[in-house]
């Protein structure tokens, strides 16, 4: 089982500096949508919207990330306009309520450019730049964070058995290519960060091979992004509707911290924390007592 780097180094969003390393950070979920998969859609709700993000810094959450489209297959593609004005209000407000870095959560570099105009730091691109490469000279030019996922297809297009030859090395190949775009770009390489994307273009088997072999992933030499939070594959091994994935994603979050996993996406911030806590607690076994954290 591998345990965690005692060694730390620093993730560029903007003004922020997040130390990486000897603690997993969490990046809250915050859905400006109607139809977000997991029915926490917060559209037309910026009061609400903006309590919500007060509430999940002040039960841990080290970033924050706020989409404007939901990543739903089958569901039609929204106007970067749309997006745009779905999204603004809440980094706008937010910009002087939280002090973490906002994350926007988009494959398009005119939402990604307004997004980080009006304060954020952060773009999660769920594409892995290969929907609008522009994309990548919108985070160099504001020298925000980018994340690149791997996903077989375009966002939103429904996968039906998708098939691999080498599913590990195909990943690694196509998150190499993210990141090498990512630097032809001017993205700087502290700011990048890598996601396998579970679920996306990926069968249960093919989520949970990922999941099994996390740390292959972190041979890339760059940060790893896990989103576990309440996915189609923790249903289908669980046989449990998206409102009742709390074990499944707290089980899933403690497997990624002792798989060195740098960042956990979730929704139930509070609950995992918790799980991350005890997870490093016990990765650090006799030196968390002689730390002076132990009772």
């Amino acid at each position: 089982m591998q345990t965690r780097r005692s060694e730390t180094r620093l993730l560029r969003c903007g003004k922020y500096r997040l130390p990486l390393g000897k603690k997993t950070l969490l990046m809250g979920i915050i859905n400006m949508t109607p139809d977000s998969f997991s029915h926490d859609g917060l559209l037309g709700d910026l009061p609400a919207a903006v309590a919500r993000a007060k509430t999940l810094v002040a039960e841990g959450a080290d970033l924050l990330d706020i989409g404007g489209e939901s990543a739903r297959a089958g569901f039609p593609p929204r106007r970067s306009e749309e997006e745009i004005a779905r999204i603004l209000p809440l980094i706008r407000a937010l910009r002087e309520e939280v002090e973490v870095p906002l994350s926007v959560d988009t494959y398009k570099s005119q939402v990604a450019e307004a997004a980080l105009e009006a304060g954020a730091s952060m773009i999660n691109d769920i594409s892995g730049l290969r929907v609008d490469p522009k994309l990548a000279e919108v985070a160099a030019r504001y020298r925000a964070a980018l994340v690149v996922m791997h996903i077989r297809g375009r966002p939103k297009e429904r996968q039906i058995a998708p098939r691999y030859q080498a599913l590990l090395p195909e990943i690694c190949a196509f998150l190499q290519e993210s990141i090498q775009m990512a630097l032809r770009a001017g993205v700087l390489p502290d700011q990048i960060v890598v996601d396998p994307g579970i679920d996306f273009g990926k069968t249960t088997a093919q989520s949970l091979e990922v999941l099994k072999r996390l740390a292959e992933l972190k041979n890339l030499g760059f940060p790893l992004l896990l989103a576990p939070s309440r996915k189609t594959v923790i249903g289908e091994v669980l046989q449990v509707p998206v409102e009742d994935r709390l074990e499944g994603t707290a089980a899933v979050v403690a497997y990624g911290v002792t798989q060195g996993v740098d960042i956990l996406r979730v929704h139930e911030v509070k609950a995992m924390r918790r799980v991350v806590r005890m997870v490093e607690a016990i990765l650090q076994g006799e030196e968390y007592g002689r730390s002076g954290q132990g009772g």
